[in-house]
């Protein structure tokens, strides 16, 4: 890099969390979780511990319950042994002075019928299916019909937030990431080319955002608001999303809500999910405004970009994702401007350490 990095390596208060930096772990899939009890185990371990560097880690989607679960191996946080497992996880990042917050989710209707309670249905605002694969045992798989939540299963799902934060609290993390993105069960709701509802969560900008905000609510009575943020996706496509009518409109109120409740921050894809940034118009500027906390972006960020979007302010800090995978040490590489490995794509979903926690530091390259 030729650009000054010295943007990305100011600190920063995140609501209650200090960072050390501005580069920012962004939550990745990864499917290496225990067969059986979906609990982290000692590679997780390995992993989180290697890309303590991080100014903050963000965890892999971790689901709120089996119904919201929509990929195998994938870890959860409502067990006992999900909690110990994750425990192991915080306890690493910590002995190496890192900072570490679990992503919370649940999919709706972005599952298969194999890893619901009983091999029922998937949820979904209302019962539309959507067009994409998920990945189940034998390999991947067309998503399963869903059924539309009944009004009364609601509050059940916002207590299992409140749980998933209690658990998360319990296995020492730093904070909680609602998952709002990528058109999983909350962004489901929020846009009405999947929320069809005619009840009080469909129909107007508030009623669509009324889960997510009442699902905030019940984590920031778990939680302070300073240690809880949110991950949204405005236009992304992702898992037949089907843009909403006026995702501008939308998305500023959500954030607008969000910022009343001084949320810690908020985490932005710009544009399509590991796709092009500009899929779709939209002002991300007039989004950070309306939130009004620390903003964090992310999407096909360079080093060369990150340092442009923090040192203007478009940004507070910024979420890596594939870079990470393959660069454990990242920070130190877009510090001294040292050459990136390269990720494995035929390695990032299941599997043992190859392509997980066997990627050279600096220092083991040079030996």
């Amino acid at each position: 890099m030729t650009a000054d990095v010295s943007s990305l390596f100011q600190p920063l208060r995140v609501g209650d969390i200090e960072l050390a930096n501005r580069i920012v772990m962004a939550p990745l899939t990864r499917n290496r979780a225990t067969k059986g009890t979906d609990a982290p185990r000692d590679i997780n371990v390995e992993y989180y511990r290697q890309r303590a560097g991080a100014g903050l880690i963000i965890t892999e989607a971790s689901q709120i319950s089996q119904q919201g679960q929509g990929y195998v191996w994938t870890p959860g946080i409502y067990t006992d042994a999900q909690v110990a497992g994750w425990r192991a996880v915080t306890d690493a990042v910590h002995a190496e002075d890192g900072k570490i917050v679990i992503q919370l989710w649940h999919v709706g209707r972005i599952s298969h019928s194999s890893l619901q309670p009983d091999g029922g249905a998937p949820v979904a605002p209302s019962a539309i299916r959507a067009k994409g694969k998920t990945y189940i045992e034998s390999g991947f798989a067309d998503v399963s019909e869903p059924r539309a939540l009944d009004l009364a299963e609601i509050p059940g799902i916002v207590a299992d937030y409140a749980r998933a934060a209690e658990n998360a609290e319990n296995a020492d993390f730093d904070g909680v990431e609602i998952h709002a993105a990528n058109n999983y069960l909350l962004e489901q709701f929020l846009r009405d080319s999947i929320n069809k509802r005619t009840d009080a969560y469909g129909g107007s900008i508030e009623n669509r955002a009324r889960l997510l905000l009442e699902v905030v609510d019940a984590v920031t009575k778990v939680l302070p608001a300073g240690r809880v943020g949110v991950r949204l996706s405005p236009v992304t496509p992702a898992n037949d999303g089907g843009s909403d009518s006026d995702p501008q409109a939308l998305y500023d109120y959500v954030a607008a809500e969000l910022g009343k409740r001084g949320l810690a921050y908020i985490h932005v894809v710009e544009g399509a999910t590991g796709g092009p940034r500009d899929v779709a118009p939209f002002d991300y500027a007039k989004l950070k405004a309306a939130f009004g906390g620390v903003y964090i972006a992310n999407n096909g960020y360079t080093g060369e970009l990150a340092v442009e979007a923090v040192s203007s302010g478009k940004a507070d800090a910024v979420a890596f994702g594939k870079l990470f995978i393959a660069n454990p040490d990242l920070p130190e590489r877009l510090r001294t401007g040292a050459p990136l490995n390269k990720p494995d794509q035929a390695t990032f979903y299941g599997g043992d350490e190859t392509g997980y926690t066997d990627y050279p530091a600096l220092a083991e390259a040079a030996e």
